[in-house]
C-alpha cells in the first residue's frame, strides 16, 4: 500500500449498502478475539515503567497463560463459542500448553509478531518487519500443521507495506483497522484482502486499562453491543467482535462477567458464532450480497 489520504476501500456509508446476508440466514456473527500473548522478561513491557526486569506488570501477564486462559476457553466451550486466537509466534515455545488447549477445541491461529513487546512499527526498515511476519508465521506454522490466514499487529500496529507483505505471506484478513461493523474489502496492490471489525470499543484491555472501568459495566458492555447490533442485523448482518486478554478477563472477579454475558449472547436464535477465517472466506465467495 502507497502512503495515501485514505484507506485501501472505498467509503461505503452503512446507509448506503446492499443487504449483508450471512450463512444459513443467520442474523450476526459471534467474533471472538483472545490475544494469547508473550512478554519477555528481560525487555521493558508495554506502558510499563522502564524497569528490567519489571517483575509485577511481567507477572501479571504470566498470570493469564498459567490460569487465565484456561478459564477463558472453558466459559467459550461451555457455550460453543471458537476462539481466533490473536498469537505470539513466541508462546509456542513459552507457553505450548496454552497453544495445544486452543488447537484442541478447533480454534484458529492469527499470527500476532512474535512478542507483544516488540511492534512491527519498530522494525528499522520494511524489510526487517517483513522478515517479522514471516517468522511470525512460519513459527505457527510449524507448530499447529497450519499457516495462519489472519494477522494482528501487536499493538494494531502495521507499516505502509504490511498489507502487501501479508498478501505475499498467505493472510487473507486483519482486524488491525476496526473500522465497520461489517468485514470489508481492501484492495491490496490487485489482490482482494478482508478488513475485519475488532469490536469498536468491546475490548477488556480498553475498557478496564485504559478506561479503568468496572467488572459489571463491562459485561453490560457486551450485552449492550450486542443488543444494537443483534437489531440492526434485522436490516442487514453484523459482526458482534468482542476482544480478550487472558490476563485481564481471567481473573477470578471478572471471569463470570464474560460466562454471563455469552449467555445473554448464545440465548438469542440466528448467532453465527465463527472465527475470522470462515467471515472473510464468506465474503470472498460473494455471496454475502446475493440476496
Amino acid at each position: 500500500m502507497k502512503p495515501s489520504h485514505y484507506g485501501p476501500f472505498e467509503y461505503t456509508p452503512s446507509t448506503q449498502r446492499p443487504k449483508f446476508s450471512w450463512p444459513n440466514n443467520a442474523k450476526i456473527a459471534l467474533l471472538i478475539i483472545p490475544n494469547v500473548e508473550c512478554f519477555a522478561l528481560n525487555t521493558q513491557l508495554p506502558a510499563g515503567e522502564g524497569n528490567i526486569p519489571d517483575v509485577s506488570a511481567w507477572g501479571i501477564r504470566d498470570y493469564g497463560n498459567r490460569i487465565g486462559v484456561f478459564r477463558m476457553i472453558d466459559v467459550m466451550v461451555k457455550y460453543g463459542v471458537p476462539g481466533t486466537v490473536a498469537l505470539n509466534s513466541d508462546c509456542c515455545d513459552v507457553y505450548p500448553d496454552v497453544v495445544e488447549a486452543c488447537l484442541k477445541h478447533g480454534w484458529e491461529l492469527m499470527g500476532h509478531c512474535e512478542s507483544n513487546t516488540h511492534r512491527l512499527s519498530c522494525e528499522n526498515t520494511e524489510d526487517d518487519a517483513h522478515n517479522l511476519i514471516r517468522r511470525t508465521l512460519d513459527r505457527i506454522e510449524s507448530f499447529s500443521g497450519v499457516r495462519p490466514r489472519g494477522w494482528l499487529g501487536a499493538g494494531r500496529q502495521e507499516t505502509w507495506q504490511t498489507l502487501d507483505q501479508l498478501v505475499t505471506e498467505g493472510c487473507i484478513y486483519t482486524p488491525d483497522w476496526d473500522n465497520d461493523d461489517q468485514p470489508i474489502v481492501m484492495n491490496v496492490s490487485g489482490s482482494r484482502f478482508v478488513g475485519l471489525p475488532y469490536g469498536a470499543g468491546v475490548s477488556d484491555k480498553q475498557h478496564f486499562e485504559l478506561h479503568h472501568g468496572s467488572t459489571d459495566n463491562f459485561e453490560q458492555m457486551i450485552r449492550e453491543a450486542f443488543d444494537v447490533l443483534y437489531a440492526e442485523s434485522a436490516i442487514s448482518g453484523r459482526v458482534n467482535a468482542i476482544s480478550l486478554h487472558p490476563y485481564i478477563i481471567g481473573v477470578p472477579h471478572r471471569i463470570r462477567a464474560l460466562d454471563r454475558a455469552l449467555e445473554h449472547i448464545m440465548s438469542h436464535r440466528d448467532v453465527w458464532a465463527t472465527t475470522g477465517g470462515e467471515i472473510a472466506d464468506w465474503l470472498l465467495s460473494g455471496k454475502a450480497y446475493e440476496n
